[in-house]
């Protein structure tokens, strides 16, 4: 087989397999011509995997099993080329997620559940401390706006409004005690 024929045969160009034959990676016969099995196999073993084409790479996997690629589609042939694509897009995507979480875009699950948790936390004690703040000046208003309308004396107790406050208030607390959150 000639040079070119060789090139074509092998999908590389005339220009490289001139220099597989003057490195000796091709097999020649005594005219010159090429031995095209046997410089396949000495090919194979002198290149370099990550060099390959992708149509020319070797499969390395004949049936996906418990470690088979993601990505991989069952196909049962995973080639150097897949492998390593496969782990520059898991690289890639490594490196996007920093990026992120340095931007401030990501956060760290477990601390933002702790926020949240600490947030609810003050929200719940501010409204049971409410009633206590609020019940004299409400007391206060009623009774006020209840004189008006009724035209007679009228007073409403402090501690009655300040437990009915409470009360409603525990009551709505205790529904939305209920709810959770969940980031994951």
């Amino acid at each position: 087989m000639s040079q070119r024929q060789y090139a074509r045969r092998a999908g590389i160009s005339h220009t490289a397999v001139q220099k597989a034959v003057k490195d000796g990676r091709v097999v020649t016969f005594a005219d010159g011509s090429i031995d095209a099995e046997a410089s396949d196999a000495r090919r194979a073993a002198y290149t370099d995997p990550s060099q390959q084409r992708g149509d020319q790479a070797a499969p390395t996997t004949e049936a996906p099993g418990p470690d088979a690629l993601p990505g991989d589609g069952g196909g049962g042939q995973t080639t150097f080329l897949k492998a390593r694509t496969m782990n520059e897009v898991l690289k890639a995507q490594e490196r996007r997620l920093v990026i992120e979480t340095k931007k401030g875009v990501l956060v760290d699950k477990a601390r933002a559940e702790q926020l949240v948790f600490r947030l609810a936390r003050e929200e719940r004690d501010a409204w049971v401390n409410w009633p206590a703040r609020v019940a004299a000046v409400m007391a206060a208003e009623l009774s006020a706006a209840a004189e008006k309308n009724a035209g007679a004396e009228a007073a409403i107790d402090t501690a009655t409004m300040q437990g009915v406050l409470e009360r409603h208030v525990r009551k709505q607390l205790e529904s939305l005690a209920e709810l959770r959150v969940s980031l994951g």
